[in-house]
Order: structure tokens, then C-alpha cells, then sequence
């Protein structure tokens, strides 16, 4: 301070008080402190730990900074004089919406409704190519079109609807795919007239109102979905339309959540985190509702009881935690947000960089707060596989496909829905919405808009999906309260599922006008009392009015209120139905092509990637293994029926290393061996790890089928393939092995040295390094053999079409209780706590049929936990069970065994087909005088006689599993037979 007053001094400039304000109150420091921490990812009590900042920087009352300048009063009186001349005037309640050219300066709203009414006339032609029919409805779409123009000028939102429309179908017209429609959106005749959209929003009851309500204003707000991998195409043409300082993204701010914080407090106190962990799961959270600290401690008696009861340290932590809860820890971007303005943004809201993009200081709501408009460019996986199926069917078949939006009938697309075949398809693809769609059997377009509407936690639970599919398959009555309504509950068999229905249900019934109705809906969600008794009385009165029974009102009113709670938004579900459709279409007609682009969609993601291929081998198609002969980058369909693995998918092959592999086989034709490839391919693009990559996954098969060959000679060959490169620039330089045709050096083939081919669990260790899962091969193959002579069922038999799993199902509620012994390899290990403080497990196996989950509970997982690993071969012995909710049939564990315990368990008696000396002699070191093993029968022939020998029970076959490998290579796997006990 000394300095600055020399400084002022000198200079003649007045001083200003000022404080370095960090925290509010003077007891706020440690939680400051300890936030601080959280951000920098230090430790609080850390000695080397640098304090950036003092206990005094809170925020100091009038009275204290007075006190601390009292020597120099000039600087409090210049610091308020400093205040008195700030002023900002925020304007609230006025939207900044960017500047958009007409041509010749057409006023907006003229020419948005010259664009509406052209792109109508083109939309009419779609529809309804018969001109008796086109004329038949012209002018119903006329008259609606007119009134959402009308609106929308009013409203004072025709560039809003310009401006979505240009930049929807530069889109378009540029090669980027754009989703039919998403939110309330869809509900706009003039947004599908001019582009915005793709479904006819007539044909579906889907109402503008839901959209742009002129009885209650606010900014028409259109979400848009594009091609993942394209989406920022349509942003760069954003920029370069208004100016890259007029278009910015978004900031998001990540906060300390209840669970969350006393985690990051717990790390910064250097607790346990054994100890946070499990306060922080007493803290109960679900999808439907995060519970705060406070309201969890009331809720949670288990939560409640552990910080009454805490130490000193727990009750710090939770102390601490209460402060910090909510508090921000992190700066994002919004995952689609883009501000446009009239002009360079930083004239209406703060920004910084992010990665390069401009990016408002301000979050969502508060940038709309202060008038900027959010348009939402969502990127959409599923318009890129669609777009990349496209192009490969009209590459493999040469069709040029163009799928409709307004054809929704094929048989084959409901054929594959009522089967649940559904993986990979849009908002189908969960096994909850596979046994829905299983139960429902949809038949008709409007089915799949119900089923995305439907399946969702509070339908599921409020009967309403049961209601629908009963009344669906005829199985109850349908009740349509009055016949003026029938139109309107068709579609979904009496069951008021949309929002729609309840704002056309108010029209129709209540007298509302649209707008009205759509009050009447929020008012109904919001469920606030005094609202609804208002509306109550507003609905009865209409209903009166228009001679309907006041008693049918009442029941109307009731049911609607109690459906707004479960309603949707049918504009949304019905444009989101039809990118489900068309991926299902697809997968009808195209499965290869649509497969292999959904594929390629999750290259770096491993576990969809096997649930694809899964999906694949049960639709009967055939994945081709890697072969850096025919593979690119991306999965490809070679036939109707067959898929070749991409190098992509390769762990650690890159675009780049395979984009060379690709150029370098167009040029000069196929790879003929390893050093071939070696050779041809540049090594600062492709080096050892990448190779060794490539070998593991089998993409050289094609070339030489022993892998454990290549990996061993792979150091020899880049070595021989280097010095070959030092030889050919030294002949090049000195010219001393010229040859007469001009070349200066002649290459030679190294011979590889041979050496013994992996084992198959080795091969397929390798394989699963490389690729994430077991492509060529399971690990179970090895054990195939034995668990099929040990007569343990194959996992696809616990299925609940199979009539013995039937009587299962069918007895569940009896007394009787059904043991079985499975067996396979564990793919999956998953968990949850149990409310008495242990857990119960669920581990998923699978064998070379199928795959099945078994649960394990705490007490039999803590004696069989040194078994259960990721990629080993288990059995299990348990009660087998139904599990109604999933309609599935798993295996409640009661025993876990090794091969070889159930080799001993099993295995009563082994008999042997013995030819000749030379396999008894083989054969003798595995017998042994012991208790336990199998009794030995030995049918024994040479060229003159034959026999059968049974031996004494002092001498048995001891029983493990490489003594029954080895005895296969002595006899034979026919050669041997077992007797077995049962269970």
C-alpha cells in the first residue's frame, strides 16, 4: 500500500479503496480453502501446499473498510464517487434476434409467407400425389397454414422461422442429414412447409399451439437434430452467414452435488474414501429425483443415524459438505447451444475461449434471460448411420433409396418390431421397450409413436401401458367417453397418452380455444390447486354450454388431470418415430448394409461394438474377421449377408495408419506376406505396437494363419526390413550394386522361423487385447467338448419358450424347486448393496449357445469370490428361477465349482476304447491307486482279440481337465465315454 500511495503521489492521482474479496463471512475461509483445493487437486493440510489466499478477504461491512483506510479518508470518498458514476441498464423481456437478408429487401414477414405458402404447394404435391385428393384437402391445409402465419407474425418471430429454415436447409442441400423433427417443433405446418421439418403435422393431430401459444408469449424455441459427424459443417456456415464474433456456444457450470461433494471434501480432508463412499451412498438419488444433504438427512433414517452419531471427523466432513453442496466446480460447454446475435456478442454478454470457439460466461437460462437466442444444433448418431446405410446399399446394390416421411406401412418393419428384433434401432433398442414391443405387437405407425411415449417410469407404473396393449389386442373394452372423441382416442384405443389429447379433449369438451388449452395442460402438470379449481370451473361451464353432461366434464377433467402427470408430447415422439421406422426399415431389408454402418458408428466403444456383433450373429449374418487384404477403416457390407470387420476398430490402428494401409493395397495391389507388408508400408506411420495390434487381431490371418509365428519373427523382420532401406540408399549413393536393368538393388525374402501356434485361450487372449471381445472363436470352445459329455444343458435351453422351463415358469408359486448346473465363461460381473449391508451379485456367462445371468448373494459371493473373474470358466449349481419382470430365466447360485471339482463331482465311471500297447502304455501314467477319480473300464483290442477289462477300484483315472485332453489326442475324442452321477 505504501508503494501505491508514493506512486499517487507522485503522479497526482487519487487513490481508491479497494479489498480482495474471495468469501462472504469471516468463517467461510476454511470452506473457501478447502474448495480451492478441490479445484487445484491438492490436499488441505499439506504442508508444501501454497495458500493463495488470507483469512481477511471476505467481505468487509462499510464500517470496516472505513476503519481499515481511516488514515486515508480520500479513498473511501473517491471509491463511492467511483460507484455513483457506474450505472448498467439491463433490458429484460426483449429478444435480439440476428439480422436476416431478404432479397431485395422484402419485409420478413411477407417473405415468410411467400416461402410458406411455395414450400406448401411442394409439400401438397408429397402428400397427396392423386389431384383428387390433393384438391379434396388443399384447403384445410390452407386455412391452417394461414393461422400459423398469422401467429407467427403477431408474435413477431417470422425471422426466428427465416432463420431456422436457412441454415436447416443449406444443410440439407449441402450433404448434411437432418432429423425429421424434434420437441413441440413438429407441430408447425409452416416449419414442415418451409423445411424446418419432416412430417406432416395435419396427419398426426399434432397442434401448432404446443409449439407457439399466442395466449401466453415466449421465444418459439425449434431443437434440430444433424448428423453427429457433420453438425459443425452447419455451425461454420452459421458463423461465416453473421459473423464469427456474432455466434458463440454456450457455458454449462458443473456443480458439487450432494453425493458428489462430500466425495471431492472427504479427498481434500485425506478421509478414507472407504469411509465417504459409503456416507455418500446413504444419499439415495434416483433418475426421477436428486435429494440435497439437508432433505437427505431427513429422508434417509440410515443417513440420519450415521452423522448423529459421528466422530469429529465425519461431522466436519458432513459440515463442510453442506457448505460446498452446489457450489460450481466446473466449466463445460452446452452439448448443442448456439447464441446468434445482431452483432458482435460481446456488446450483450460476457464471453471467453473454449477450445477455440467464442463461448458465453452465461448459462442458458440467463442468456435468454437477457434476449439472446439459443438455436439447438444437436448431433444425432443415428442420422449418420442412416445416411452411411444409404450410400452403402446404393454402392452393394446399386438402389438409390429414399426413405418417405409419410409412408409408414411396410409389413416387414412391424414383422421385425412384433419380434423385439429391435437392436440398433432408434428408441427401440432397450430389452424393457423389446418385451413392450413384444407384448404390443404394433401394427401401425401410430403404435410405435404410443410405444415412445409410453415407455417411460410413470406410465409403466400408473397401468396405462397395460390398459393400452389390452385394449390393443382386443383383450378389454374401449371407451371413448363420447363419440366426438372417438377421432381423437383412436389412435392411442381410449388412452389418453399426449398432451395433445388433453389440449384437444379441452377444445372439443370444455370450449377452450387451443391456446386456452395448452394453459389448462401446464396448469395440470404444475398441479397447483388454485389453478386447477379455476380451470375446473372454466371446463364445466364450457362443457354446459355446448350440451354436454357436466357430470361426463367432471370425469373428463379428473382423468385428464391425473393423465397430464404421464402425458407427452406427441410432436416430439412422432418425429423421433419416424427415424425409428426408418432405421427399423433398414434393418428389414438392408441388415448388412444398416449393421455394418451401425457399427461403424461405436468404433472406439467396445461394448456396443459386441452387442452389435451379437445382434449380427443372431440375424444370421456373417462378421468377417479383420484382413488387411479387404478391410478400411469402417465396417463394410460385401454381400446381403456379410460384413467384413473394419481396422478402425482395431485398438491403437488410427484413420491415419489405415488410410495409407488402403492407398498404398489401391495402388499396388494385396499384401502378400508380412514382410511385404512391412516393406511397402511407411514406417513412421505404422510401428510396432501397431503391428503387433494388427497380428493379435488376425488381420493377417489371410496371409499365414499362425499368429504366435508372426509376433515371434515380428523384431527380426523390422530389422531385416531396416537394414534392407540402409542397403538400398547406400546402392543409390555409390551406385555399387547397380544391376543392368537400372534398379540399384535387388530385395530378398527372409524365410520366418517356424515356431508352435498359440493355444486358444493365448490366440484369443490376444485377440481380445486387440479387438476388446472374442472374435474368431469363444473361450469356451476348449471346454465345448467335456460340458457336453458331462451332460450339463447348453445356456439357450433356459429360455421361457422351452417346455421344461415352461413347467418351471408354470409351478413358480408351488412348493417345488427346480436345481440345475450350468456352466460358461464370465463375460459380465455387476452389483448392488443389499439393505442389510451386503451384496448381492449378478454375473452374466455365456457358452457357445447363448448367455444366462445368475445371481449370487452376499454370503455365498464371500465363499466363492476368488472364482469370479472377468474371462474364466465357472459352474454354478443352484435353484433355477423366473424372473417375471424381465421375462427371463436365471440361476440363484448356491454352489460355484472349477471344471476339475465338477469332473469330480460328475464323473462316476470312464470307459476307454484301447487299440494295441502303444496307447496302454500312454495311458497307464494317468491311472493311479487313489480314492477319488473315476473306475476305470477299458474295452481293449489288438490284431488278434478283443476284450473288456473292468479295473479294480483301487486303480482309477484321476480326473482333471488336461488328463482328458491328453487322453483325446491318445484315443481320440470318440475313444472315451463317461458314466456320471446325477444330480
Amino acid at each position: 500500500m505504501h508503494e501505491s500511495l508514493q506512486i499517487a503521489h507522485e503522479l497526482n492521482i487519487p487513490v481508491v479503496a479497494t479489498h480482495p474479496v474471495q468469501f462472504l463471512d469471516p468463517e467461510d475461509f476454511l470452506a473457501h480453502e478447502v474448495r480451492v483445493c478441490v479445484a487445484d487437486g491438492e490436499m488441505l493440510d499439506d504442508g508444501n501446499r501454497k495458500v493463495k489466499y488470507g483469512e481477511d478477504q471476505y467481505f468487509k461491512s462499510a464500517q470496516e473498510m472505513s476503519l481499515l483506510f481511516a488514515d486515508i479518508p480520500s479513498a473511501i470518498t473517491n471509491s463511492l464517487e467511483i460507484a455513483k458514476k457506474c450505472n448498467l441498464e439491463i433490458t429484460l423481456g426483449t429478444y435480439f434476434l440476428p439480422d436476416y437478408q431478404t432479397p431485395n429487401g422484402t419485409p420478413l414477414e411477407e417473405y415468410l409467407t411467400i416461402l410458406a405458402h411455395q414450400g406448401l404447394d411442394m409439400r401438397m404435391l408429397e402428400l397427396f400425389p392423386d389431384d383428387t385428393l390433393r384438391s379434396t384437402n388443399e384447403s384445410t391445409y390452407r386455412k391452417r397454414l394461414e393461422l400459423e402465419i398469422e401467429t407467427i407474425i403477431q408474435m413477431g418471430f417470422p425471422g426466428y422461422f427465416l432463420i431456422v429454415a436457412d441454415f436447416i436447409n443449406w444443410a440439407k442441400e449441402n450433404g448434411v442429414p437432418v432429423g425429421p423433427g424434434r420437441g413441440s417443433g413438429a407441430g408447425s405446418l409452416v416449419a414442415f412447409s418451409l423445411g424446418i421439418t419432416d412430417i406432416d403435422p395435419l396427419r398426426y393431430s399434432l397442434l401448432f399451439e404446443r409449439f407457439l401459444n399466442p395466449e401466453r408469449v415466449s421465444m418459439p424455441d425449434f431443437d434440430i437434430d444433424f448428423c453427429q459427424e457433420k453438425r459443425e459443417l452447419v455451425i461454420r456456415y452459421v458463423q461465416d452467414k453473421y459473423g464469427a464474433d456474432a455466434v458463440s456456444q454456450i457455458a454449462t457450470f458443473g456443480t458439487m452435488s450432494s453425493k458428489a461433494v462430500i466425495k471431492d471434501v472427504g479427498r481434500v480432508l485425506g478421509l478414507p474414501y472407504g469411509l465417504c463412499d459409503s456416507i455418500s451412498k446413504l444419499i439415495m438419488n434416483t433418475p426421477a429425483k436428486s435429494w440435497g444433504l439437508e432433505d437427505a438427512y431427513q429422508e434417509f433414517p440410515d443417513l440420519k443415524l450415521r452423522i448423529d452419531n459421528a466422530d469429529d471427523e465425519v461431522r466436519r466432513l458432513w459440515e463442510m459438505s453442506l457448505q460446498l453442496e452446489d457450489l460450481t466446480r466446473s466449466v463445460g460447454k452446452h452439448a448443442a447451444g448456439v447464441l446468434i446475435a445482431p452483432s458482435q456478442l460481446s456488446d450483450f454478454c460476457p464471453l471467453y475461449l473454449a477450445d477455440g470457439m467464442q463461448t458465453s460466461q452465461l448459462d442458458k437460462d440467463d442468456v435468454e434471460t437477457i434476449g439472446l437466442v439459443k438455436f439447438d444444433f444437436l448431433g444425432l448418431r443415428n442420422l449418420t448411420i442412416i445416411q452411411e446405410a444409404v450410400e452403402n446399399i446404393e454402392c452393394l446394390h446399386g438402389v438409390k433409396l429414399k426413405l418417405s416421411n409419410s409412408e409408414f406401412e411396410d409389413p416387414k418393419v412391424y414383422e421385425l418390431l412384433q419380434e423385439g428384433n429391435t437392436t440398433a434401432v432408434f428408441q427401440l433398442e432397450s430389452q424393457g421397450m423389446k418385451r413392450l414391443l413384444v407384448k404390443l405387437e404394433p401394427s401401425r405407425f401410430e403404435d410405435i409413436i404410443a410405444v415412445l411415449a409410453l415407455y417411460r417410469p410413470g406410465p409403466l407404473g400408473s397401468g396405462m401401458v397395460d390398459d393400452f396393449v389390452k385394449r390393443k389386442k382386443g383383450e378389454q373394452d374401449i371407451d371413448y367417453f363420447h363419440d366426438d372423441l372417438r377421432e381423437v382416442l383412436d389412435p392411442t384405443y381410449g388412452v389418453i397418452v399426449y398432451q395433445e389429447q388433453v389440449m384437444q379433449i379441452s377444445q372439443i369438451i370444455g370450449g377452450y380455444t387451443l391456446g386456452g388449452a395448452d394453459l389448462l395442460r401446464r396448469a395440470m402438470g404444475k398441479k397447483k390447486k388454485e389453478e386447477m379449481d379455476k380451470h375446473r370451473a372454466i371446463f364445466t361451464e364450457g362443457a354446459i354450454k355446448k350440451n354436454y353432461d357436466p357430470a361426463l366434464a367432471e370425469k373428463l377433467f379428473d382423468l385428464m388431470a391425473m393423465f397430464a402427470e404421464y402425458g407427452f408430447n406427441k410432436s416430439h415422439t412422432a418425429a423421433y418415430a419416424v427415424v425409428s421406422y426408418h432405421t427399423a426399415y433398414l434393418k428389414a431389408h438392408y441388415p448388412a448394409c444398416f449393421m455394418a454402418a451401425t457399427l461403424s458408428s461405436e468404433l472406439d466403444k467396445t461394448d456396443k461394438l459386441y452387442e452389435f456383433y451379437q445382434d449380427c450373429l443372431a440375424n444370421n449374418l456373417t462378421i468377417l474377421p479383420p484382413n488387411i487384404n479387404l478391410s478400411e477403416y469402417r465396417f463394410k457390407a460385401l454381400d446381403k449377408d456379410t460384413i467384413c470387420y473394419a481396422l478402425g476398430a482395431v485398438k491403437g490402428v488410427g484413420q491415419n495408419v489405415v488410410d495409407v494401409i488402403v492407398a498404398e493395397r489401391d495402388k499396388n495391389g494385396f499384401f502378400t506376406s508380412l514382410i511385404d507388408f512391412c516393406r511397402r508400408v511407411d514406417k513412421k506411420v505404422i510401428n510396432k505396437r501397431t503391428l503387433e495390434s494388427l497380428i493379435k487381431a488376425g488381420c493377417f490371418d489371410v496371409l499365414d494363419t499362425n499368429r504366435a509365428k508372426l509376433l515371434g519373427n515380428l523384431p527380426k523382420v523390422i530389422e531385416f526390413i531396416e537394414q534392407e532401406r540402409q542397403n538400398e540408399n547406400q546402392a543409390s549413393l555409390f551406385d555399387v550394386f547397380a544391376s543392368d536393368d537400372g534398379h540399384n538393388f535387388v530385395t530378398q525374402d527372409m524365410t520366418l522361423e517356424e515356431l508352435p501356434e498359440f493355444t486358444l485361450k493365448s490366440k484369443l487372449t490376444n485377440e481380445k487385447q486387440a479387438i476388446g471381445y472374442y472374435l474368431t472363436a469363444s473361450l469356451f470352445d476348449e471346454y465345448a467338448e467335456i460340458t457336453r459329455k458331462l451332460e450339463i444343458l447348453p445356456l439357450s435351453k433356459f429360455n421361457t419358450e422351452d417346455e421344461d422351463i415352461q413347467e418351471i415358469i408354470n409351478s413358480r408359486y408351488t412348493k417345488q424347486k427346480q436345481k440345475a448346473l450350468i456352466g460358461g465363461i464370465i463375460n459380465y460381473m455387476g452389483s448392488r448393496p443389499t439393505k442389510k449391508g451386503g451384496k448381492i451379485a449378478f454375473i452374466r456367462i455365456e457358452d457357445a449357445s447363448g448367455e444366462l445371468e445368475f445371481v449370487v448373494f452376499n454370503e455365498v459371493f464371500e465363499r466363492y469370490s476368488q472364482l469370479l473373474k472377468i474371462d474364466e470358466l465357472v459352474f454354478v449349481e443352484g435353484e433355477v428361477i423366473y424372473d417375471s419382470f424381465r421375462d427371463e430365466i436365471k440361476v440363484t447360485a448356491e454352489r460355484i465349482l472349477t471344471l476339475d471339482e465338477v469332473l469330480l463331482d460328475k464323473i462316476h465311471t470312464l470307459e476307454i476304447n484301447l487299440v494295441g500297447t502303444d496307447a496302454w502304455n500312454q495311458l497307464r501314467p494317468m491311472i493311479a491307486s487313489t480314492e477319488t477319480g473315476a473306475n476305470l473300464i477299458i474295452n481293449y483290442r489288438n490284431s488278434v482279440a478283443k476284450c473288456q477289462l473292468r479295473l479294480s477300484e483301487l486303480f482309477k483315472f484321476q480326473l482333471n481337465f488336461e488328463r482328458f485332453e491328453h487322453l483325446s489326442l491318445i484315443v481320440g475324442k470318440t475313444g472315451w465315454r463317461l458314466g456320471l452321477n446325477r444330480l
